[in-house]
């Protein structure tokens, strides 16, 4: 029985028990008042986060341990301390072929083919990636297929083979892909508007046709053993499986692989604190614009997170929000429209507000939102907006507990990143205590509606009105297949 069955199973019988006397008349019984569904009230469901069982490996690494039987699959992800901002600024792509071709590569023992093949045979699945700030790697199996599933886990993760010919297919599938790249406005606008915010800092790199070229199959090697070391890996397990058994398994698959002596590389510096605001504009001929808007926000260990969650969900967090509620309801400009902090893990993060509007309301939505931003500044949100957020950030929390692989990935990434103990536990109560004064002091404290940096991807000659309402407009020359790209 999953997390989630556990707590609302017995709540349903309750409540179907309780409205089974009436399900035959559809009356009361005889002598009893009738209930008015208005005035019921019910105690609190009480909920306790799911917790797993920590352990240490012999080699150092740490695995958070969840058992689940209601099915016999069992699922494993590491988590590994790398990632793309570890990259040299002339071989920005390195780290995401580094994470494709640990898997597509095959391992030391077997080839790509052998180890697809053996995989399929067993209906498992082994995956590896790299992202900003972390690297990955997967496995899901059958339980009964566990112990051979869990070798050539430890196979792709300790000894990737990065074969020559795979890496040179990599490289000319991204190459290509870099060839497409401004094919998708969406795409074109979520990427300059975070190399915006971060300029010359690793968060703002992205690859070229230049930089993937440079990289070499030595290139990959040297990153892997720079970063993969089982010192450094925290594992999520869940599924089918007895603990000690599985930490056994675990041992024997990674037997061998010792901590390094050498030190891993520090992070890079901080970005800058302070960004220009700015308009920029990418002239593409399509009859709809994509528009993102916003600036550097907060990092995890910032006090006013909780009360800044709440101000985004009043503000672009859902189909209540201000932001849905005038853009798309009230003013039909946009399908979707959103906002919110991207807060960050190792880094300050973002604020972002985005939609995509037809050419001819471009200005018209432009105006709008910052216009609905600044707002939250002026004053206090109502006691219905403050009430609606709270219940349904806190009654969605229970949610992210629906499987025993997500509580057991979530505990190992809030070790990974460094949140305080007692984060999840206290993350309702946090939320439940923010006010109205809470929401206007973080709003007029971390929105800056006049200090925002625009990024518009679209047809100017049809907009409503010209972008240079907004500022002075630089232009972001799209060129597909740049070497060095940028505006």
């Amino acid at each position: 029985m999953t997390i989630m069955h556990r707590y609302l199973l017995p709540l349903l019988i309750l409540l179907a028990g309780s409205l089974a006397g009436c399900a035959t008349t559809g009356r009361a019984p005889a002598g009893q008042a009738t209930a008015d569904p208005r005035t019921m009230t019910f105690a609190p469901l009480r909920f306790e986060v799911p917790k797993t069982e920590r352990v240490r490996l012999s080699n150092g690494m740490v695995v958070h341990l969840l058992p689940d039987r209601e099915l016999p699959v069992v699922s494993i992800t590491a988590y590994v301390p790398t990632g793309s901002m570890y990259e040299p600024a002339d071989k920005v792509g390195l780290a995401g072929l580094t994470g494709a071709i640990m898997r597509s590569g095959g391992t030391r023992e077997l080839t790509p083919a052998a180890l697809d093949a053996e995989l399929e045979f067993m209906a498992s699945a082994v995956e590896a990636s790299v992202g900003s700030d972390v690297g990955n790697v997967s496995l899901s199996c059958l339980k009964r297929n566990l112990p051979r599933t869990l070798e050539l886990f430890a196979q792709v993760m300790m000894n990737p083979a990065f074969r020559e010919e795979r890496v040179t297919l990599a490289k000319n599938r991204t190459i290509e892909a870099l060839r497409r790249q401004n094919d998708d406005s969406k795409e074109i606008a979520d990427r300059e508007f975070q190399k915006a915010l971060y300029p010359g800092h690793p968060l703002g790199r992205v690859p070229t046709i230049e930089t993937v070229k440079a990289i070499t199959r030595d290139d990959l090697v040297a990153f892997h053993r720079t970063f993969y070391r089982p010192e450094n890996i925290i594992i999520a397990a869940a599924g089918d499986f007895e603990k000690k058994e599985l930490v056994a398994l675990l041992e024997n698959a990674f037997a061998g692989w010792k901590p390094e002596e050498t030190t891993v590389p520090a992070l890079p510096p901080d970005p800058a604190k302070e960004v220009k605001p700015a308009v920029l504009l990418a002239r593409k001929e399509v009859n709809q614009s994509a528009i993102r808007m916003g600036h550097l926000g907060i990092d995890k260990n910032n006090p006013d997170l909780y009360a800044i969650r709440v101000m985004d969900y009043i503000l672009g967090g859902g189909f209540t929000s201000r932001l849905t509620t005038e853009v798309r309801s009230n003013q039909g400009l946009a399908y979707n429209v959103h906002a919110a902090f991207d807060v960050g893990r190792r880094y300050i993060g973002t604020f972002e507000a985005e939609t995509e509007t037809k050419s001819e309301s471009t200005g018209k939505a432009i105006g709008l939102m910052r216009s609905i931003i600044a707002g939250m500044t002026k004053e206090p949100v109502s006691d219905q907006e403050l009430n609606l957020a709270k219940d349904a950030i806190v009654n969605s929390f229970i949610f992210g507990f629906a499987r025993t692989d997500a509580v057991a990935n979530q505990r190992a990434r809030l070790e990974y990143y460094g949140y305080p103990p007692g984060y999840l536990e206290n993350y309702r109560d946090n939320i439940a205590r923010v006010t109205k004064v809470d929401v206007l002091r973080v709003a007029r404290k971390y929105l800056h509606p006049d200090g925002m940096v625009i990024v518009v991807v679209g047809d100017d000659k049809k907009f409503d009105r010209p972008l240079t309402e907004f500022g002075a407009v630089d232009e972001i020359k799209l060129e597909n297949g740049t070497e060095k790209g940028g505006k």
